[in-house]
């Protein structure tokens, strides 16, 4: 009964994580669908806007 008592911060922390970066997966793949950049500067200035992005950009 003690060992699960000790990992319980552990795995509170674990689900944290887990919670956190779902929640950045899901909002750079909500982003993706609306079309936006993914550092949110826009493709204008990027070296790479003309590879990556094909016809759209032109």
């Amino acid at each position: 009964m003690m060992s699960q008592n000790m990992n319980l911060p552990t795995i509170l922390v674990l689900l944290a994580v887990v919670a956190i970066v779902g929640a950045i997966v899901y909002k750079m793949i909500r982003d993706k669908k609306k079309g936006k950049s993914s550092c949110s500067c826009g493709c204008g200035g990027c070296p790479m806007s003309g590879t990556c992005h094909g016809a759209q950009g032109k």
